[in-house]
């Protein structure tokens, strides 16, 4: 049985590794939000074009399952991290370049940006996967819930610092300030992740594994057959449609809301950025806030965890009916609020199911927790690549038919508000007496809060 040769990571080594999630969202904030306006009305391309790139990027992580088996496999997680990251930088610029190159050459510039978004979809899942699957070996159980909420807001204090910075070097728009703020921002990115993942691992070979997790790996069994026993279990399963409704709720906005506020609010490029960035601040207080005043268990049972995804999906939803709204008044609406209050929202239920995730693929066999998480963010990714798509969709085929561009982005945004409900109910459906998850060897409950239905099944 082999021995840890280091401790549990503390707080400062939780934090490390969640500068790796805060290069993560800054790189895919590019490539999801600035890049998506520039092509939307700089460049007066159809919105399905960028929405269908974006979802080609969520497209591949469908394979998140297989690298994070691979990585469970594996001796060390950390190559994963280190070149995932670098594959998703090299995409980005690759993604940028290409963009530019559409106005002049659009039929090459549509095959790089479909290799560089290829290649981002590549470099955030195994990147991503990896760093949660680490996270849930290296972190005590009783840690779990604070580590991920800590790793999951330092991603969005990464998006928003990164979007403020990208929207103030960008105006006035050129080619040429875009492609230097992506630059300079894929260089940090890349930088900041070599030396946040520095000696979190022992060298390969050294023995490392905790005594249980080497256990585990004596029972290595094909990858199949690990997918269809996770799947299997109901907790994974209706977490699984949990995660994957609220997300496309989520997602269907993401593409839009930036053009929405060019077109229907004539917000310039720097101005609808920095405007991404308000909502991306309100995400950041909604976790911070949630994961504060969270920690008391309600009544039946039931912990905060799962009173607050269902708050936050209906907080959602109600900001998305005042965006419908704003979409029916115009520029009069206070837009930036609506879309702080969005945010917010968006962040209250992100907590919730980043904090039930990573304690639900803590528990049981460690040997699992890669494919865990694998399966949870294959989850999430498909949702953000249709969600993406169909929102697009939906804006372009409305405008075509729809005599005000504010009414196709109405009936979208009511849409999402609906998705949001259903998340709402899910979450309520959730029931911790059938996870078929096996309960922690010490006999404790307490993985996400006491009682939760979101973190035991």
């Amino acid at each position: 049985m082999t021995q840890s040769l280091y401790k549990p990571l503390g707080w400062f080594g939780i934090a490390r590794l969640g500068l790796v999630q805060s290069a993560l969202g800054a790189v895919v904030a590019l490539t999801t939000s600035t890049l998506n306006r520039v092509m939307v009305v700089e460049m007066a391309l159809p919105a399905m074009l960028p929405a269908a790139l974006v979802g080609l990027h969520f497209a591949v992580q469908i394979t998140r399952p297989h690298w994070g088996y691979g990585s469970d496999l594996g001796s060390r997680r950390t190559p994963w991290i280190i070149g995932g990251m670098a594959c998703l930088c090299l995409g980005a610029l690759a993604a940028t370049n290409a963009a530019l190159m559409m106005a002049s050459t659009p039929i090459l510039g549509l095959l790089i940006s479909v290799l560089a978004y290829l290649m981002i979809g590549m470099g955030v899942g195994a990147s991503g996967t990896s760093l949660l699957a680490l996270l849930a070996t290296r972190v005590a159980p009783e840690r779990r819930p604070a580590a991920a909420s800590i790793t999951w807001i330092m991603m969005i204090l990464g998006i928003v610092i990164s979007s403020l910075i990208v929207g103030k070097l960008i105006e006035p728009f050129t080619a040429q300030a875009l492609a230097f703020a992506a630059t300079g921002l894929a260089g940090c990115a890349f930088l900041l992740t070599l030396v946040a993942v520095h000696g979190v691992e022992l060298p390969k070979g050294a023995a490392q594994a905790e005594p249980d997790e080497a256990e585990d790996s004596r029972e290595a069994v094909p990858f199949r057959q690990a997918l269809k026993e996770i799947w299997a279990e109901p907790l994974a399963r209706n977490f699984s449609i949990f995660v994957f409704v609220s997300m496309l709720a989520y997602s269907a906005q993401d593409l839009i809301l930036e053009p929405f506020a060019g077109l229907v609010f004539h917000m310039t490029p720097g101005q609808s950025t920095q405007m991404s960035s308000m909502q991306n601040l309100g995400v950041l207080l909604g976790m911070i806030l949630t994961g504060a005043i969270g920690g008391r268990s309600t009544r039946s049972g039931k912990s905060w965890m799962a009173a607050w995804a269902i708050f936050g999906c209906l907080g959602s939803a109600l900001a998305l009916l005042g965006l419908a709204a704003a979409a029916e008044i115009g520029p009069g609406w206070p837009l930036k609020p609506t879309v702080f209050a969005l945010g917010f929202a968006n962040g209250v239920f992100a907590v919730a199911a980043i904090g039930s995730m990573m304690g639900l693929a803590g528990n049981g066999q460690k040997s699992r927790v890669g494919i865990r998480m694998g399966i949870w963010g294959a989850a999430q990714a498909i949702a953000f690549g249709l969600g993406g798509f169909f929102g697009a969709m939906g804006v372009d085929g409305l405008r075509a038919v729809l005599p005000e561009t504010g009414h196709a982005f109405l009936v979208v945004f009511v849409i999402e508000a609906g998705l949001f409900l259903v998340s709402a109910y899910l979450a309520s459906r959730l029931d911790h007496r059938k996870s078929g998850i096996p309960a922690p060897a010490n006999g404790s409950t307490k993985l996400i809060g006491q009682g939760s239905p979101l973190a035991q099944g």
